[in-house]
């Protein structure tokens, strides 16, 4: 069913990563979901299912770059008995850490879902504050780690103790030892991050409207907002649209990018292994269209799937199957 793409697969397995792959998580999670019949307020819900994934946005890239059969290092900070969760359950999955320890501990976040999948809700704890000593250590080790044509995504929020402005650093010292970097975040940390100029940042509607303060209500405006974040340097968006797919924008032209059709069960972490399957793409030397198109399958992949779990290569081949790419009109 698969033949010509299977084929281009098993090249690429061959020929391999030519370069290293590093997620950075700032303010990692052990994410618990909890599946109700239904949800309720003021009342005691009982789970019929729960489980227990390693979360935070660089550590699900990093998983699905696993499943992509690629492999990763995943940097960040963590602390106490759930940042050893954290550790073992990554490392157990194949996952090489290096992470910089602190003395608080990691936070908790808690997901409840329907079992319909129709609702949701999501909590998620602060993080334990970062000291300046703590930070400095974090800068320290990316500095030595970062070598010519390495790939780094940044990704997540930013935990308390933390300046807006980290991401805007670590994106210079990154740069300027010639490796490239995707950003992932919002709010402050993306205004500020952009201003460092990273290869490719992807927020999606929202973020990108927070980001430019222009509206965006169809096509034409969000296509003026990416161009106004090109002008301070940002030559690559890939701006995700949920279930529609995602929109991308480079110094060239731009692309709606169609997602499958599914059923979606848990949409949460989608969009990082959306961006998963983007530096999967862009590691083995595809070019950015289909390196996105590959992103949008494994975020669908990810969105059919319960908890924060990630597709399989053979599900995401699938989905990768029922993608398509449409140039959009760029002026």
């Amino acid at each position: 069913m698969f033949g010509p793409l299977n084929l281009k697969l098993r090249y690429l397995k061959c020929v391999g990563t030519m370069n290293n792959i590093y997620t950075v998580t700032l303010n990692p999670a052990v994410d618990r979901e909890l599946t109700v019949p239904s949800i309720e307020f003021d009342r005691v819900l009982r789970a019929t299912n729960w489980q227990v994934d390693y979360g935070g946005k660089g550590f699900n890239v990093s998983r699905m770059l696993k499943s992509l059969g690629t492999a990763s290092t995943a940097l960040g900070f963590a602390g106490g008995k759930s940042g050893e969760i954290l550790k073992d359950g990554l490392e157990s999955l194949g996952i090489n850490t290096d992470f910089v320890w602190v003395k608080g501990d990691t936070r908790t976040n808690v997901s409840i879902v329907t079992e319909k999948h129709d609702h949701h809700i999501k909590v998620n704890e602060p993080g334990p504050t970062i000291s300046l000593s703590e930070q400095q250590a974090l800068v320290a080790k990316i500095r030595s780690l970062s070598e010519p044509g390495d790939w780094w995504v940044l990704a997540g929020s930013l935990p308390p103790g933390i300046p807006a402005s980290f991401y805007h650093d670590l994106i210079q010292i990154i740069q300027k030892a010639q490796a490239q970097v995707i950003l992932d975040t919002s709010g402050e940390a993306l205004t500020q991050g952009t201003k460092a100029g990273p290869y490719l940042i992807k927020p999606n509607e929202i973020e990108l409207q927070q980001l430019t303060s222009l509206p965006i209500s169809n096509n034409e405006q969000l296509l003026h907002a990416a161009h106004f974040v090109q002008s301070l340097g940002v030559t690559n968006l890939l701006i995700s649209m949920g279930k529609k797919g995602a929109i991308l924008v480079n110094d060239i032209n731009a692309y709606f990018i169609a997602s499958p059709s599914i059923q979606e069960r848990n949409p949460i972490g989608a969009g990082d292994s959306m961006v998963g399957g983007l530096v999967w793409g862009m590691s083995q030397n595809l070019d950015i269209v289909e390196s996105s198109r590959w992103g949008v399958a494994c975020g669908s992949a990810a969105a059919s799937l319960s908890g924060t779990a990630v597709g399989s290569m053979d599900l995401v081949q699938q989905f990768f199957s029922q993608t398509s790419v449409k140039r959009v009109k760029n002026d």
